[in-house]
Parts: structure tokens; sequence; C-alpha cells
């Protein structure tokens, strides 16, 4: 499972990091403002389709069912089954996206009512609707990243979401040397959303798992209305952050330029969160399946440990670095062209409070799976509302009071809501167990962490607020890899890892 890990959070941090590149130019090509806001709000609506449907969402549904067939009705009845499944989301997708075309001023006044009565609901529905294309490219394209997963085979499913990140800062790159004007520049990119879909549906359309969704057609019947039964609860459980963000941007569309924060604050977490969190879904999934089905108490609490191992080691860490070094970095990322001083620090500002939410984001990754394996899709979405009634019931008086920090804080408060939920249910219901190995380990996990985030927080100060942005990166860059050895280095002088440990992974098979 650690080799499958790897693989996934390493096309992920790929995807994450050309995500910056692609933020950082979205950033200086629209800064902040009515242009952006209108452009990011509708954004915002694509990233959450992304996350309803793909990165682990409906594989948590399609991997066990796909599974279940096969074990009981063979390899044919397996492919009936996935072209079935291809088939209907096809279909579906192309309606829904037809009736959200039709609602979408609807649609915009409810999820950024601040922008009714101004210019900017206009942008904003001509940027969604340009964006539209995309969900109907998205359905397909997941269903044969499912079918690829279920059968063990990460590395293409993990990288194919490269090619939309590099459609984009293409796009990006092309307006900014035509000087383009903000409002036809943002439209331009909302165009060119769609066309990275398509980019992704052709490259994984023409793979084996293509083949393995044969004949392909529409169905709605008893089968499939039960599997699509479990899988919509599920898929709305796992995009559970892109819920919370939603929400806060629906408080946050009151105030000018409010939505651009949160939105670049929200993408330096979603860095961690998608190495964790899209490996968890992508991988502990099958492995949680076929252990829990084959009644392997062992097997089912080793999968459990590893994947809280792997989710503290890189969630804890990754929210103290980001806490400590939000200002520098996002001066260093996001602070060029339209993008300016006073953007930075209320970012930044947004950026700490989210960071706290992010091992409670982390952890409801780790623990979903446990339900998933079990077919139970309900008990995470019933978390998720949760945290979303509590995100909103906070955000609308600390909005009020603080701007977009305490929207911030409200939405790490929703996310901590739902892991407690899940953590609960979990442990009256079948109980999380975790090995020796696991409490051993932990502890330490957590004192490396702290120390890492010490020194951290020691050499914030080094670099002057003036300083030339070749000097910040370099101190910045410095700053991250002192603190990445001195946490490697403590987890083998604690013996929680060892090099010899890691690469022993690597090499066995996923």
């Amino acid at each position: 499972m650690i080799r499958s890990f790897l693989t996934v959070s390493t096309g992920t941090l790929a995807s994450r990091l050309l995500g910056f590149a692609r933020d950082s130019l979205i950033a200086a090509l629209l800064g902040t403002g009515a242009v952006a806001d209108a452009f990011l709000a509708a954004f915002q609506l694509v990233n959450v389709v992304r996350r309803l449907l793909s990165e682990g969402a409906l594989n948590a549904a399609l991997i066990p069912a796909w599974l279940r067939v096969r074990e009981r009705d063979g390899e044919q009845a397996a492919s009936a089954f996935a072209g079935r499944v291809l088939g209907t989301v096809s279909a579906s997708l192309i309606v829904i996206s037809i009736g959200i075309a039709l609602l979408m001023p609807l649609i915009i006044m409810i999820i950024a009512p601040g922008f009714v009565g101004s210019a900017t609901l206009d942008l904003a529905v001509q940027n969604a609707r340009l964006m539209l294309p995309y969900l109907a490219f998205a359905g397909p394209v997941t269903v044969l990243m499912g079918l690829l997963n279920a059968q063990g085979k990460f590395a293409l499913t993990a990288f194919s979401p490269l090619l939309f990140n590099i459609a984009l800062i293409a796009a990006i790159a092309a307006l900014l040397v035509g000087h383009a004007d903000a409002a036809l520049a943002a439209w331009m990119l909302a165009a060119t959303v769609g066309i990275a879909g398509l980019l992704q549906l052709v490259m994984l359309g023409s793979q084996r798992s293509a083949r393995l969704a044969t004949p392909l057609r529409a169905s709605f019947d008893k089968e499939m209305r039960g599997f699509f039964a479990k899988a919509i609860p599920g898929m709305i459980a796992s995009s559970g952050p892109q819920w919370l963000m939603v929400a806060g941007a629906i408080i946050a569309s009151a105030t000018p330029s409010a939505v651009s924060w949160l939105y670049f604050a929200n993408r330096l977490i979603e860095l961690p969160l998608g190495i964790v969190g899209v490996a968890m879904g992508t991988v502990l999934v099958p492995e949680l399946t076929r252990a829990v089905r084959s009644g392997e108490r062992d097997a089912v609490a080793r999968a459990e440990s590893r994947a809280l191992e792997l989710a503290t080691g890189l969630a804890l860490p990754a929210t103290l670095g980001l806490a400590v070094l939000a200002e520098p970095i996002v001066r260093l990322l996001f602070e060029h062209g339209a993008f300016g001083a006073e953007d930075s620090l209320a970012t930044a500002h947004a950026l700490m409070w989210l960071a706290l939410g992010l091992p409670a984001h982390v952890l409801i990754k780790a623990l979903s799976p446990a339900y998933y394996a079990r077919s139970d899709t309900m008990t995470p979405l019933l978390a998720t509302a949760k945290g979303l009634v509590v995100a909103i019931a906070l955000a609308v008086l600390l909005g009020h009071v603080f701007g977009a920090s305490g929207i911030a804080a409200s939405i790490a408060a929703g996310a901590w809501s739902s892991a407690v939920s899940l953590l609960r249910k979990g442990t009256s219901e079948f109980g999380f167990s975790i090995d020796k190995a696991a409490r051993k380990r932990l502890p330490r996990i957590m004192l490396a962490a702290a120390a890492m985030g010490a020194l951290l927080w020691l050499t914030k100060g080094l670099t002057p607020s003036d300083a030339h942005g070749l000097v910040r990166f370099i101190v910045l860059g410095l700053q991250i890899a002192a603190g990445i050895a001195v946490y490697g280095a403590l987890l083998q002088i604690l013996g929680v890892a060892s090099w010899r440990e890691a690469a022993a992974a690597l090499k066995r098979p996923a």
C-alpha cells in the first residue's frame, strides 16, 4: 500500500505544484476585485464538481461495487456493469449540464448572494456557463480512472490531472503576453476549462480501462439505482472540504475581494490535503474493501493503522509550516501584478486559520474509507452536513466581526466537527482498531512535528519585508528544507521510520 500511496501522492504533488503556478498566474492576470471574484466564484463551482466526481470520491462507491460483481459473476459481468455506469453517468451529466446552464443565474445567486445587484453577478454567470462542458467530461473520466484504480493501477490516474493545469497555464501565459483585458481574459480562461477536461477524457479513453466498460449503455434499472443511491451520498461526503469553502464563499461574497482571499489561501491548504486525501481515497478504499470482505481483522487494523500514520505524518508538519510561514509563502507565490501587499496580508491571515483545520480534513479522509469499505456512505454524508451547519453558523457571526479571517476560522471549526462525528460513530459501531506499532509511532510523529514547527517559528523573521523576490525565495526555500530535514531526522532518531524501511516499502509491489 505504501508504494501505491506514494505513486498517487507524487502525481498529486506534481498537479498541485502546477496548480500553484496556475493560481499565481491567475493572481497576476486578474488580481482581486469584481472580475477576479466573479471568475473564482465560478471556478469554485467547477472545483466542487472535480472533487465530487474525481480524486477518490466516486471510487468510494464504484470500486467496492465493481469488485463485488467481478467476484460474484465474473469478468464479463463486471465489464457490463462498468459499461452501464459509464453510459449512465455520461448521459446524466449531459442533461444535468444543460439544466445547470439554464439555472446558472439562480445558482450563482445562491452561492454568492453578495453579487446580487452588481455587474459581478453577470460576470460570474458568463464564466460559469463557459466552464460547464468540463462537467460533461469529468464524469466519464472519473469512471475510467476508478476502473484502473480497482485493478491496482494508479500511475496514469495520478498523473492525468496534470493536463488540466497545463492547459490552463498555457492559456494564462498567452493572455499575459497579449495584455488582454481582465474581463475578456476571464472569459477565455473559463472556456479553456472545458478544453482541459476534454484532453483528460481523450487520454484515458485510449487506455485499456475503456475496454473494461463494455457494452456502453445508459440504464436506470434496479441495480443502477441501487448503485447511485450509495454513490451520491459518498461523493458529496468526499467533497467535504470544497463544500465548506463554498459555504465560506457564500458569506464572503458580501465583502469585496474576500472570495479571492479565501480562494488563494485555500489553494495552499489543498497541496497537503491533496497529497494525503486523494491518495487515501484512491489507495485505501480498495485496500480496506478487500480486507473487510476477507473478514481478516488484522488486515483491517493494519490498513487503518498505516493510513493514520501517513495522514498524521504529513498533515501535522504541513499544518505547522503553513501557519507559521503563511505570510512569506503568500507573498512569494501571489504578490505579483494586480495582486498587492494588502491582498497578501489578508490572504495570509485567512491561511493561518484554514491551516488549523487541515488535520481534521486529513483525518476525515483517513476515517471515511472505513465506512465506504462497509458500503456505508450515509454516515460520512451526515458528518459533512453537520460540519456545514457549524461552519455557516459560525461564519455568519465571525465573518461579520473578523471578515475573511473569521470565515476561515469557521471553515476549520466545521472540519473538526465532521471529523469528531466520524470518529465517535465509528468507535461505537465497529471500532477503529490500530495496531501496536501505530500506538507507538503516533506520539513520536507528533513530537517530531512540534520540534519542526518550533524551528520554523524561531527562523520566520529572517527575511526583511522589503527583500528582493529572489532573496525571499532562497530564504524561504532554506527554511522549508531545514524543517523537512529536522523532521525526517527526528523520525529516524525516534524510531518512527528509517531509510531502509522506506526503500523496502518502495520495492514492494503495489
